[in-house]
């Protein structure tokens, strides 16, 4: 790099990228202290390991196919001519070996990788406690390395078709990565059941004591402090975007190439954590879990368009989403008998479809994508097939967002994940039998953690005995 200013914005961006990385392992950190504090005594060391392993598991997924596949198929099946099978991200790709002519590659590939894990992780914690650990690995790959990556490629992406004809437009990935995952979680615990002793003999649906809610609550802010890494690296972080033949105007940009502000992006992040979590202590009546979990559903409502709401709105839609989930969330585990163990189907899923849907409405008309210095063009003439700006470039409509959600959530969540827990359940691949549940999984991987029980999980487990007649 002989030019200084294409040097410090290549070197400024690497090391940008890199520290993404390094904030959403906090992601990892707090996923494994929720679900570890959530989990019986009997359960913490299967519970840590399982939720631990996604990270190689997914990693490796990532490596050997996962990043390929958001490269290859943005314009596929629409636009066939601009599909590349050569995209630099094959395991054998020099373009990944230490060099000094690729300073990108690799960073951008840790924090897709990351993304990914998140993606496994927010399966992991809804089947705590009963699932067995190969099934949650082929899960895992199936959730982490492509049910939410070819969404990603379609409609996280300036060249991905579905944003360049449908409009759509989820800048923190609300409905591709959270609504995904969600709505696996959501087809897989009906394959799975619920927990011996989570719903009484009537039906009522009874709360399983968390062995330490510390670790529940410390879990949780440390995911928050990871999700500012997330939102980070969604972003180009330093873009020339004027018109060819104009002066040089440096920016940082969303995903799409549309130029945004750290400064705005910071407000509406922390009101949506703040409108989420006052919502769901209000609705909850001051119930610790909710409150606390509120944070979740507020920022991942308002993260399809948190890189251009104005605040009110981020705060307004934290508001929405978070009430809906609560209340959808009781309505399906009485309705459905449906044992979520924390809450991942609506705090991921319907928020995810909800936030994607949402920014089409509050976003309307906005431009879809941003031909930031000629670097993206539409795949065809027909682009923008729901409404075109003044430039001809395609724009963010209610009828493309809630479209295309609904294909990601469902189509790529809901009906691969009931489908793959089938397959699992009927290789005997999904639940542990329940001698080994009622004993505690622990035993699969060692000693118990903890010799001695509380008092209240003492007497849920005479009860999960007395009942089950085991």
């Amino acid at each position: 790099m002989t030019d200084q200013a294409t040097a410090l914005t290549t070197l400024f961006t690497e090391f940008y990228f890199f520290i993404t990385i390094v904030l959403m392992f906090f992601i990892h950190v707090g996923f494994c202290m929720y679900e570890v504090g959530v989990a019986r005594t009997k359960n913490v060391q299967h519970t840590l390991l399982k939720n631990a392993m996604a990270i190689p598991v997914v990693g490796l997924a990532f490596f050997l196919f996962g990043m390929w596949l958001y490269i290859a198929p943005q314009g596929w099946p629409v636009a066939t001519s601009e599909v590349s099978f050569a995209t630099g991200f094959e395991p054998w790709s020099e373009k990944l070996a230490p060099n000094l002519s690729d300073r990108i590659s690799g960073v951008f590939w840790g924090a897709f990788a990351l993304f990914g894990m998140t993606a496994a992780s927010i399966v992991s914690g809804s089947i705590i406690e009963r699932s067995k650990t190969t099934g949650f690995f082929i899960i895992a790959v199936w959730v982490g390395a492509v049910a939410w990556v070819i969404p990603a490629a379609w409609g996280w992406s300036g060249n991905g078709w579905m944003t360049q004809y449908f409009g759509f437009h989820d800048q923190y990935c609300s409905a591709v990565l959270h609504g995904v995952a969600g709505f696996a979680a959501l087809g897989i615990l009906l394959h799975l059941g619920p927990r011996i002793g989570k719903f009484g003999p009537d039906g009522t649906p009874r709360e399983i004591p968390a062995h330490n809610p510390w670790m529940v609550t410390v879990g949780l802010f440390m995911i928050y402090i990871g999700f500012f890494g997330f939102y980070a690296a969604c972003h180009i972080p330093i873009a020339n975007v004027a018109a060819e033949g104009q002066p040089a105007y440096w920016t940082a940009t969303n995903i799409y190439g549309v130029p945004i502000t750290l400064s705005g992006v910071t407000m509406n992040f922390l009101l949506s954590l703040f409108g989420g979590m006052m919502t769901a202590y209000i609705v909850s009546g001051g119930n610790a879990y909710w409150t606390f979990s509120g944070g979740l559903t507020g920022l991942i409502s308002a993260s399809a368009g948190n890189d251009l709401y104005h605040p009110a709105v981020a705060l307004a839609i934290a508001s929405v989403g978070t009430a809906m989930a609560y209340k959808m969330h009781n309505w399906v585990e009485e309705k459905f008998k449906l044992d979520d163990a924390v809450g991942a189907v609506a705090v991921h899923g319907y928020c995810g479809l909800f936030g994607g849907i949402a920014a089409g409405f509050a976003l309307w008309g906005y431009p879809a994508i941003y031909p930031s210095a000629g670097t993206l063009v539409a795949l065809s003439e027909g682009a923008g097939w729901f409404g075109t700006n003044a430039e001809g470039l395609p724009i963010i409509t209610p009828m493309g967002n809630t479209i295309v959600s609904l294909i990601f959530c469902i189509g790529f969540g809901f009906i691969p994940g009931y489908i793959l827990g089938g397959i699992l359940k009927a290789a005997g691949l999904l639940r542990v039998d329940p001698r080994v549940e009622l004993t505690g999984l622990d035993g699969e991987v060692s000693s118990t953690t903890y010799p001695n029980i509380s008092g209240a999980e003492a007497a849920f487990e005479a009860l999960q005995r007395k009942e089950s007649k085991i």
